[in-house]
């Protein structure tokens, strides 16, 4: 698992027989903290991903996030450089080492641009969410789901180029549910990793005899091409009222009328956010009318030309 030395003073730790620097600390989560190291041997920036384990499960909580990185070595999926865990008097820490993306997330994009009341044109989203569902199509076909797909969840390289990272919330694809208590064990579980204005209608009143599968990833995907088109996810607003956000995914989505976004791209929106989810395409046909499009909107360029 890899071995490591506490922060000293002069702030040296060491992963894997190699030292990094502490150069500032990047943010913190509920039970997680992230800064920004040097390699010494290397001179290149990494993530240093550290979460707080205050006993076994948190532990294997935190293993189970590394065991999903382990399995994928794909441009649209954040890689891991290395990982340790080292004690902290009664508690432990799992070190995940993680290159580091200058630019942000999605979400700071889409953040920044809201602000200044402009929005993605379509090309550009056409990109990212290829490149999304290029990486949910690899953890797909591996037999695993995301299930906390949002614009927080996307890293953005310099070339537009998105990563999917926290992997923590990632299980099996498919889940057989076959009786009240699992379908409460199931819902509980979702209450608690699926971030709630993003999170399939079928995570919030599972039924006692269902497969919840993998197209949760798709209901998310939609609410992540929502808010890359109009600047916010659809339930975000009703979340930060108070509003039953269960309630409101029952409903069909509506869709804001605009004059920025072609008729096909608002009806890929709408397919991706069905609400019966056998309904709802799975990733691979959701890729296939996305490339569609891209194909359309770089001939249309080749014609302007």
């Amino acid at each position: 698992m890899g071995s490591a030395l506490c922060i000293c003073s002069r702030g040296v730790l060491t992963i894997d027989n190699k030292r990094y620097l502490f150069i500032q600390k990047l943010g913190e989560g509920g039970f997680s903290y992230v800064d920004l190291v040097e390699g010494v041997q290397d001179g290149r920036f990494y993530a240093l991903k550290r979460i707080l384990c205050h006993d076994r499960d948190d532990r294997k909580e935190a293993l189970h996030e590394v065991e999903m990185h382990r399995l994928f070595n794909h441009p649209n999926i954040l890689r891991l450089e290395a990982h340790c865990m080292i004690e902290k008097g009664s508690k432990w820490e799992a070190w995940l080492l993680l290159p580091f993306v200058q630019r942000g997330t999605l979400w700071n994009e889409v953040e920044a641009l809201r602000d200044k009341n402009t929005f993605l044109p379509e090309d550009r989203i056409l990109h990212i969410l290829r490149g999304i569902c290029l990486g949910l199509k690899e953890m797909h076909d591996r037999g695993y789901a995301h299930r906390d797909l949002k614009p927080t969840n996307v890293l953005l390289e310099d070339d537009d180029r998105p990563l999917l990272m926290d992997l923590g919330s990632m299980n099996h694809a498919r889940i057989e549910v076959t009786g009240s208590r699992q379908a409460m064990v199931v819902q509980d579980w979702a209450a608690q990793r699926c971030t709630i204005s993003y999170r399939a209608p079928e995570l919030f009143n599972v039924e006692s005899n269902c497969v919840i599968d993998e197209r949760t990833d798709v209901w998310s995907l939609g609410c992540v091409l929502f808010s890359m088109m109009f600047g916010e996810g659809p339930y975000d607003m009703i979340f930060q009222k108070g509003d039953s956000v269960a309630l409101a995914v029952q409903n069909d989505i509506s869709i804001p009328p605009n004059d920025r976004y072609s008729q096909s791209l608002e009806s890929l929106l709408s397919s991706m956010m069905v609400v019966n989810p056998q309904e709802r395409p799975f990733i691979s046909t959701i890729l296939a009318q996305v490339e569609a499009l891209v194909s359309v909107v770089d001939g249309q360029a080749t014609t302007r030309i």
